[in-house]
């Protein structure tokens, strides 16, 4: 067995005091909403891909790194995506969702149209990486994907771009429009794109820190 290699650990050091930078990353994230409504003006390719190196950086498990960030910007492709996704939508709605998600879907005014897959210029198609191309194995997917897709959307949303989770149910049609091999699976489709002015989003609160966090201290 090959002897791990180490090299000395670089951290970032925040130009101010720890605790301002983190805080303004805070609010920063706290304004990051989903939206669903685009302006149709166009997003520059370099900032998707400083975004995409920055979920990149991920931590995987035994750095397997099992993403994949396919990106649409082709109206082609994009509108082949829509017609597949709201599809499967109209199923969702019509058929397989059970009354109590559709109640609980209500606030949020969702509903089988998906016009902001053609309005966003760019759509981000992520992939979850089942297996390596020589065979190899990836470890805790689920987990690391979901990681890189979280550091995704805060830099989108550094660049001042608006996004949207999507996750029509199920996705198989996306390896198939976008041409994957069985060793991806769909995970999730993010819109990207520069927030319509106005634009309208769902009065919704978050739960407080007390909420959601619990602090163990001697």
């Amino acid at each position: 067995m090959t002897s791990p290699v180490f090299r000395r650990h670089q951290p970032y050091v925040p130009p101010g005091k720890p605790g301002e930078a983190v805080a303004a990353f805070a609010e920063r994230c706290v304004l990051r909403r989903t939206v669903r409504e685009f302006d149709t003006r166009p997003v520059d390719r370099s900032l998707i891909e400083s975004a995409l190196r920055a979920a990149g950086s991920a931590p995987s498990g035994a750095n397997k790194q099992p993403w994949r960030f396919i990106c649409v910007g082709s109206p082609t492709l994009k509108h082949k995506i829509r017609m597949a996704a709201e599809e499967e939508e109209r199923r969702f709605y019509n058929e397989r969702a059970p009354k109590r998600w559709l109640d609980d879907l209500i606030p949020f005014g969702t509903n089988a149209d998906k016009s902001f897959l053609e309005d966003a210029p760019w759509l981000i198609a992520v992939f979850a990486v089942t297996r390596e191309e020589d065979g190899g194995q990836t470890y805790y997917i689920n987990e690391s994907v979901g990681i890189a897709v979280g550091i995704l959307l805060a830099a989108l949303n550094e660049a001042g771009l608006a996004t949207l989770t999507h996750t029509p149910s199920p996705m198989r049609f996306l390896r198939e429009v976008l041409d994957r091999p069985e060793t991806e699976r769909p995970y999730l489709l993010i819109p990207v794109g520069w927030p319509k002015s106005p634009c309208m989003v769902p009065d919704i609160t978050r739960k407080s820190l007390q909420e959601i966090a619990v602090f163990h201290e001697d």
